[in-house]
């Protein structure tokens, strides 16, 4: 919350370049949650219905253990190096992880060697992860206009449903004309390589970025260094509520697939349907939070998707269909979307440019570890342990119920309402 000088309008390859980690992020991490049991199959293999599984969940969560990690070290260089240098790393390792993976031999070949290298590689990636979402989402907000700032950082969020949107129609295509043992031997390792193409292409355009970070720049509002504290436990329950809700939303493939029987062209489906309507409302939901304020766009969506969860999951119980599943699918990702982007430009409005980059990371790396890693395996347990196909619905639920009651602690950081409120302008 400081003057700056960045260019009103950054060129569009600068803004792809920036999205083009966080899409790359969220098609790996989506296609290993709906090709969850493929994986398990492939590296710890069991007798037990049910183990390689959650086996290959856990695996999954593995990699949130190192974000806090990553975005000291490389949210950090962010602050103190530039936003340029530290999307080159965090992208740079990214790419090591995407690739890797499905090149991992099966444990029929190499034994316990494959789950090893496996945890190896979501720790790396993990890692590079926790740190590209801080000097990402400042350089977006450091180059956007100030009334526009909701717009622009919401582009990240598009990106990765859209990346989610390109997973599920690759599952779907994927699905449709392999078998059953296709996908388990070898479809699953073409749909995370398909990822990582971008690999090169987001490294070049990276390279040629400007850099945003000005260290000469006077910081002219916001708390005292002592003064975060609030922000940050804010913070934490605000994204650890968007995080739970979005995680949970891509386990709908497994789910119904597993837990509901649906064949896996169907099932995959879902992921497509979650995908595009995150497209249409992220931007929508940054535009909107532009114009009316931050808080109004998290709190209504928040409020409809309590209201709406457990009708949503019953229907999807009793009917059982693919119609059902999409319908359910659309309805509760639309809802939810409008308002995680909006969540996260909240947060780092709140901070001035010499910590955005490391508390944004910070924060997001911890909430994401602590609720986004472990959600997919908590709701699998508790459906295994409870029999109640609901489960998923009461931990939505709860989720954002404790969001909403932080979210009304929040102050409103929208430039349109600060300078509605002040006879000062807010940003310069």
């Amino acid at each position: 919350m400081e003057t700056q000088s960045t260019p009103a309008h950054p060129p569009l390859k600068q803004v792809l370049a920036v999205i083009a980690g966080n899409g790359l992020e969220y098609y790996d991490f989506v296609t290993y949650a709906f090709f969850a049991s493929q994986i398990g199959r492939a590296f710890f293999p069991s007798d037990t219905p049910g183990t390689s599984l959650l086996a290959s969940l856990a695996t999954f969560g593995v990699g949130f253990l190192s974000r806090p990690l990553g975005a000291l070290v490389i949210g950090r260089l962010g602050d103190r190096v530039g936003r340029k240098p530290a999307m080159l790393l965090s992208f740079f390792l990214i790419g090591v992880g995407v690739i890797g993976l499905p090149l991992i031999p099966p444990y029929s070949a190499i034994g316990i060697v494959a789950p090893v290298l496996a945890i190896i590689l979501r720790l790396v990636q993990g890692f590079a992860l926790g740190g590209e979402v801080g000097p990402s989402t400042a350089f977006l907000m450091e180059a956007a206009p100030p009334l526009r700032r909701g717009l622009y950082v919401s582009f990240q969020a598009t990106s990765a449903d859209f990346a989610v949107f390109v997973a599920g129609l690759v599952g779907v295509g994927l699905a449709s004309v392999l078998d059953t043992a296709a996908l388990d031997a070898w479809g699953w390792r073409v749909a995370l390589l398909l990822g990582a193409c971008i690999v090169p292409f987001g490294l070049l355009m990276r390279r040629r970025m400007d850099e945003t970070l000005q260290p000469s720049v006077p910081e002219v509002d916001g708390p005292p260094p002592t003064g975060y504290g609030r922000i940050v436990v804010l913070g934490l329950v605000l994204l650890s509520t968007a995080t739970t809700t979005n995680y949970l939303l891509e386990y709908m493939t497994t789910y119904a697939n597993v837990n509901l029987g649906m064949p896996a062209k169907i099932a995959f489906g879902a992921t497509a349907v979650i995908g595009l309507s995150g497209v249409v409302c992220d931007s929508l939901g940054g535009w909107l939070s532009d114009r009316f304020g931050r808080k109004p766009v998290m709190i209504i969506p928040w409020l409809c998707l309590a209201v709406l969860v457990f009708p949503t999951f019953w229907m999807l119980d009793q009917l059982r269909t693919g119609a059902a599943l999409y319908l359910a699918c659309g309805l509760l990702a639309s809802i939810s979307t409008l308002s995680s982007a909006t969540v996260i430009v909240a947060i780092t409005e709140s901070l001035p440019q010499r910590v955005r980059s490391g508390g944004i990371a910070l924060i997001y790396a911890l909430a994401i570890s602590v609720f986004g890693g472990s959600a997919q395996f908590l709701v699998a347990w508790l459906i295994r342990a409870t029999g109640n196909p609901l489960a998923p619905a009461w931990y939505m639920f709860c989720g954002v119920i404790i969001g909403l009651l932080a979210l009304f602690q929040l102050p409103e950081t929208a430039p349109i309402k600060v300078r509605a409120r002040s006879s000062e302008p807010a940003y310069s």
